[in-house]
């Protein structure tokens, strides 16, 4: 495993992959290896989401503590773009948003507590895999609208337009977002 941090505590991980005539085989996840960074998760949900249409968005989520959830991403089929914003008050990257294409399962990363995420997927039929170390609470969900005007994330829609869930269409700009988690 070689680590790669792309930004303040996230992680692309790369794995290695031992090929032959059947395929091949690698280690997707292992915890001394994380521990050896000094990172200290247990995950204890895995998540798969299909998504048959390519521009298939799903976020931009997150979850309010303390249900905050490190996330474990792998492409297991086809690709995305996915989407982070550190949203950790004592970050120096605070406000931050970045954005990385993972398309296969060689390449895994990791998104700590306090970031809002989402993704959307460049192909059809694209699988992803997360795992997490929080349940899922539906109170504690909110989430940022993924064509908010401040944030400008630029989506590499690759023709067509974007197909949401009625939830996230519905989701608030990055200032409503930002004032209602300071009220708290």
């Amino acid at each position: 495993m070689i680590f790669e941090e792309i930004q303040s505590d996230v992680f692309l991980i790369s794995l290695e992959k031992f090929q032959d005539e059947r395929g091949f085989f690698l280690e997707s996840y292992n915890k001394s290896e994380l521990s050896k960074l000094g990172i200290d998760i247990s995950f204890i949900q895995d998540n798969l989401s299909f998504s048959s249409s390519k521009n298939t968005i799903r976020g931009l989520h997150y979850q309010k503590p303390p249900f905050n959830q490190n996330k474990l991403i792998t492409v297991l089929q086809g690709s995305i773009f996915d989407v982070f914003i550190d949203i950790r008050k004592d970050s120096d990257n605070y406000g931050f948003c970045n954005s990385i294409i993972l398309d296969g399962p060689d390449k895994i990363l990791l998104i700590p507590a306090g970031f809002v995420h989402g993704f959307c997927t460049l192909e059809n039929n694209t699988i992803v895999s997360y795992k997490v170390d929080k349940q899922y609470n539906r109170m504690s969900e909110c989430g940022i609208i993924w064509n908010d005007h401040e944030l400008n994330i630029e989506w590499p829609f690759k023709g067509g337009t974007p197909i949401l869930s009625d939830k996230d269409k519905s989701l608030s700009s990055w200032n409503s977002f930002m004032n209602e988690l300071k009220e708290k």
